[in-house]
C-alpha cells in the first residue's frame, strides 16, 4: 500500500482531509496526539519537550541544546517507524521531507486564502476574526520556522510537495477522492527495493535517536544516513563529533548493535571543548 503526508496551512482543512482519506482507505491516522503518546513511552520529559517545541520556535541557544537535538531525532524516528508500516496518513511534523524520494509516498499540501482560513478557524474555535487571525499567523510562523531550522527548506514552497490543493477551490470530499486515487496508483511502486530504502532510513533515524538521547554520551553533532543510490552499496554511515574521547568506542559499539547486522561506517571526531560550555 502507500503512505500519505500532509502539510497544511492552519485553517485550510488539512486535518479533515487527512481523516477522510484515512477512513476511506483504511489507513492509520498519525498526528500530534499519536506522536506525543509515543514520546511518552520513551520518557515523560520527551513528551513535555515535544509539547514545548511544538508551540515555541527554539531560540539560538535551544537549537544547540541536548533536549532539542533529542526531540528532533526522536520525532523523525517515530515518523519513519510509522511510515514503515505503510497504510498511514502522517500529518505534518516534517513527514513530507523525511519521505521525499520514496515513490509510494505521496506528499500533499493544503492552502487557502487568509479570509477563508479565518472563517474556518472562527467556526472551529468559536472565536472572533481578530483572534482567529492571530492564531493563524502564530501557527504558520511556528511551523514555517521549525521546518526551516530542522530541514533547511521553505515550508510554503510548492516545489517541495507532489500536489498542492487550494481548499477554497475544491470541496474536502473532492480533494480526498483525488488523493485516494493517487494513493492507489502509487501502490505499484511499493516494491521490495523501495521498501528496503525506507527501512534503511528508519533504521538510520532510530540509531541517531538512540545515541542522541543517551545522557551519558557527550555528542554535540551526529548524523546517520543510509546509502541509497541504486542500493548497490547497502549500508549506513554515521558521522559524529564528541567531547569525550572514550565515547568514540562506546558510540561505535552501540551503533553496530543498533544496526541489526547492516554494515555501518562510523567516522567520529573528538573535540576538546566541553558540551556544557
Amino acid at each position: 500500500m502507500s503512505i500519505l503526508t500532509i502539510s497544511r496551512e492552519y485553517g485550510s482543512g488539512g486535518k479533515d482531509i487527512g481523516r477522510a482519506v484515512a477512513e476511506r482507505m483504511g489507513y492509520r491516522y498519525i498526528d500530534r496526539k499519536q506522536i506525543l503518546e509515543e514520546m511518552k513511552k520513551v520518557g515523560t520529559q520527551w513528551e513535555e519537550k515535544t509539547k514545548y517545541f511544538d508551540e515555541n520556535r527554539p531560540n539560538i541557544r535551544e537549537r544547540h541544546d541536548w533536549f532539542y537535538r533529542g526531540f528532533v531525532a526522536l520525532n523523525q524516528s517515530h515518523i519513519l517507524k510509522n511510515a514503515l508500516k505503510n497504510n498511514v496518513v502522517i500529518m505534518g511534523r516534517g513527514g513530507s521531507f523525511l519521505l521525499k524520494g520514496i515513490p509510494f509516498a505521496l506528499s500533499v499540501r493544503t492552502t487557502a486564502p487568509i479570509e477563508k482560513r479565518i472563517e474556518n478557524v472562527m467556526q472551529w474555535e468559536d472565536i472572533n476574526s481578530e483572534n482567529a487571525r492571530y492564531l493563524i499567523e502564530k501557527a504558520d510562523e511556528e511551523m514555517a520556522g521549525a521546518v526551516y531550522v530542522i530541514y533547511g527548506r521553505h515550508w510554503d514552497d510548492p516545489e517541495q510537495y507532489d500536489i498542492v490543493f487550494d481548499t477554497s477551490a475544491k470541496s474536502y470530499e473532492d480533494i480526498a477522492y483525488i488523493i485516494c486515487d493517487e494513493l492507489m496508483r502509487r501502490e505499484q511502486f511499493n516494491t521490495e527495493d523501495n521498501r528496503k530504502i525506507l527501512a534503511l532510513r528508519a533504521l538510520a533515524a532510530d540509531i541517531k535517536a538512540q545515541i542522541s538521547i543517551d545522557p551519558l554520551l557527550s555528542v554535540s553533532k551526529i548524523d546517520v544516513f543510509p546509502k541509497e543510490e541504486g542500493m548497490t552499496d547497502y549500508g549506513l554511515v554515521l558521522r559524529a563529533v564528541v567531547h569525550n574521547n572514550e565515547d568514540i568506542r562506546i558510540i561505535e559499539e552501540k551503533a553496530k548493535e543498533l544496526s541489526l547486522g547492516a554494515p555501518i561506517e562510523c567516522t567520529i571526531h573528538y573535540h576538546w571543548q566541553s558540551r556544557f560550555k
